[in-house]
């Protein structure tokens, strides 16, 4: 069954980005002529995805505003984080208000054009508690890496470093919400440590490897490098 739900993080406050968006949430950064978060949408539906929950934060009524004008036939909701409650935190709260078995979990300041049937495939296949995509990169220190074993199971999480070549964790996930739910984590917390790097050994968990284009807004030279590529 393919995914058809995504929780979308877009709490952020951008700080790196200052520079070059002040006083906007991240996600509402504009790129190519829009902001971010409606590349991210439009590749989302693209991929067959029919429900959307936004975790939100920092200046929330601003990215109310855009998403209730823009997409307003939209099957979508809003869960607002009072005070930040860290990757883990705001995925949890989302969670809760999901309808669907499995979601996708995407940032809002990233774009990955994963094969979403490709990811749900395996996900279900393997009765994954949760599925990273996975970008294959070279010469880059700014994401940890990833390690598999020949089945795809998680072998080991290495901390950010130089890396000649790796996999990096690119922030897309297929979620089983009940196995993340009954895991009882507390309300803050962060998904990549205190979820994935605590679990992976006791629990299910996945890793697909998908070559596409991958860019993270969050620092200014990708943030222009964005503005440059998404325009074509």
């Amino acid at each position: 069954m393919a995914i058809k739900e995504s929780i979308i993080l877009a709490g952020g406050l951008g700080t790196r980005l200052r520079s070059a968006v002040p006083d906007l949430p991240k996600c509402m950064a504009p790129v190519a002529g829009r902001p971010f978060l409606s590349h991210v949408i439009d590749l989302l539906q693209r991929q067959g995805i029919e429900k959307f929950i936004f975790s939100l934060g920092y200046k929330h009524e601003v990215v109310e505003a855009f998403l209730d004008k823009k997409y307003a036939g939209y099957h979508k909701q809003y869960v607002i984080e009072k005070e930040p409650l860290g990757t883990g935190g705001g995925i949890q709260l989302a969670c809760r208000n999901a309808t669907e078995k499995n979601v996708l979990i995407v940032n809002g300041d990233t774009l990955f054009t994963i094969n979403l049937h490709d990811l749900s495939a395996f996900h279900d296949e393997h009765q994954s508690h949760c599925t990273l995509a996975l970008k294959p990169m070279q010469h880059f220190d700014r994401y940890g890496v990833v390690e598999l074993h020949g089945n795809g199971a998680i072998k080991s999480f290495k901390e950010k470093q130089f890396y000649e070549s790796g996999l990096i964790n690119g922030g897309v996930y297929a979620l089983q919400v009940n196995a993340l739910l009954n895991e009882h984590l507390p309300d803050k917390f962060s998904f990549e440590k205190d979820y994935l790097e605590k679990y992976y050994t006791q629990r299910p968990m996945f890793g697909i490897v998908q070559d596409e284009y991958f860019i993270d807004i969050g620092i200014p030279e990708d943030f222009e490098k964005a503005n440059k590529e998404l325009a074509n």
